[in-house]
């Protein structure tokens, strides 16, 4: 797996200095990913370069860039480990507690009046506390980004990022919970037992095939939103950006044959979504024949590789394996979505240069365009559950909101206070708003 590493270079100042030391990167198979100037000053120049290395690249790179007669291998940037240096997120108060009278109402005597009063009319709690802005956020880490089954503490830092972009984008509380618990049930029955404290749950990072068992006793279990993000996170996005893709290429998307390659937690997502769409025709193909039975008890048709690559005019791999398309097997006017990340099962210019109407990887399509409007649509709403009609409101607002490109800026929260009434609306219109 590719990670980025931030290399720390000092180039004298004249022309040709910086593309020397580029042009030696780009020599070991390199692609650079961000450029910045720390600063210059003698007639020299600071850079920080990241490049996406894996564990097995050539690290004589370093070597060859300070042999550079204008050039300096300085070091490594910790800049990713700086970010994270104290943690992500942190707990504020609303309001100053600066005086015994503010004290008294928040604290002891005066919020036993409240107390009361929610033990009076439970419902009051969503007045007199947090509980409409915060959302768990669950998991035991057995499926972390690309890295897998990793554990739930060194999970924590994506939980956190979430965290993060929840408050940052949309004002909601994200609590991180990591559990070593492994076992459906047990998962399940600890969850279920401090959901009291949540407006919503989101679940993270849950390995299949168990986050299906989780997520559909949850859902049944508890009055409130449940929504494993790696799932139906994944599937809004993906539909959302299939929603532009198709109309780039000229193509229908409810009636065209679309391709699932991989069946696990984001496929059998997105299958299921596109299904719910209105898409008549899905073939799939999995190494599990378990995966494949869930998929065909949707509705969809098992097929191998090739047979998707020869049938689907779209096709969506989401399979966590570098190169898995052979460029041959594009056929022309396809649409293709290699989404596994860092390195997608084909590059998008590969499979243009060989046919493809319209091509993207996973770099662009990002959860982060669903999530915070989803859970802050759903608590606006009161929602007791998330459903189909608020997923696809949720892709059709961001899909609108691209405009001409793909997919739009995750970081622009007017997409974000899109998402959020298109599904607090809908939430509404298909009846699982409690208010």
């Amino acid at each position: 797996m590719k990670i980025p590493e931030i290399l720390v270079v000092e180039t004298i100042h004249k022309p040709g200095s910086l593309a020397r030391v580029l042009q030696v990167i780009a020599d070991a198979g390199l692609t650079i990913e961000h450029l910045s100037a720390l600063r210059r000053d003698s007639g020299r120049t600071l850079w920080e370069i990241t490049v996406e290395m894996d564990e097995e690249a050539d690290r004589s790179l370093y070597e060859r860039i300070g042999q550079l007669p204008s050039a300096r291998f300085v070091g490594k940037s910790d800049r990713v480990f700086n970010r994270h240096r104290g943690g992500k997120i942190r707990v504020s108060s609303t309001q100053p507690i600066n005086t015994s009278q503010t004290l008294r109402d928040v604290y002891t005597p005066g919020v036993a009046r409240v107390c009361l009063a929610i033990r009076d009319n439970p419902e009051a709690a969503h007045e007199f506390t947090a509980l409409d802005h915060t959302v768990a956020i669950i998991t035991n880490g057995t499926a972390v980004l690309g890295l897998g089954n990793i554990g739930p503490l060194a999970g924590l830092p994506v939980m956190e990022g979430k965290a993060a972009l929840f408050a940052d984008l949309v004002g909601i509380n994200g609590v991180p919970i990591l559990m070593t618990d492994t076992a459906p049930q047990r998962v399940v029955d600890i969850i279920a037992g401090i959901e009291m404290s949540f407006g919503a749950i989101q679940l993270e990072d849950f390995a299949a095939p168990e986050c299906f068992e989780i997520e559909r006793e949850l859902q049944q279990r508890l009055a409130k939103p449940v929504l494993h993000d790696d799932q139906h996170g994944t599937a809004v996005v993906t539909l959302a950006a299939l929603i532009n893709g198709a109309r780039n290429a000229r193509l229908d998307l409810r009636t065209s044959v679309v391709g699932q390659i991989g069946l696990g937690a984001a496929g059998n997502g997105i299958a299921r979504l596109l299904f719910s769409y209105g898409v008549r025709e899905i073939l799939g193909t999995d190494l599990s024949r378990d995966a494949v039975a869930r998929f065909e008890a949707l509705g969809g048709h098992g097929t191998t590789l090739e047979g998707i690559m020869q049938r689907a005019e779209i096709v969506v791999a989401t399979t966590g394996v570098k190169g898995l398309i052979k460029p041959e097997w594009v056929r022309k006017g396809q649409v293709i979505f290699a989404l596994s990340n860092p390195e997608p099962e084909i590059e998008p210019v590969m499979a243009r240069e060989h046919g493809a109407a319209f091509a993207a990887d996973g770099k662009g399509i990002n959860n982060l365009l669903a999530y915070p409007g989803l859970f802050k649509g759903a608590l606006e709403a009161r929602a007791r559950r998330f459903t189909d009609r608020m997923l696809m409101a949720a892709a059709e607002a961001i899909a609108a909101f691209a405009g001409a490109e793909l997919v739009p800026d995750p970081l622009d929260p007017k997409l974000h206070a899109k998402v959020t009434g298109a599904v607090r609306e809908a939430a509404i219109a298909s009846g699982a708003a409690s208010r």
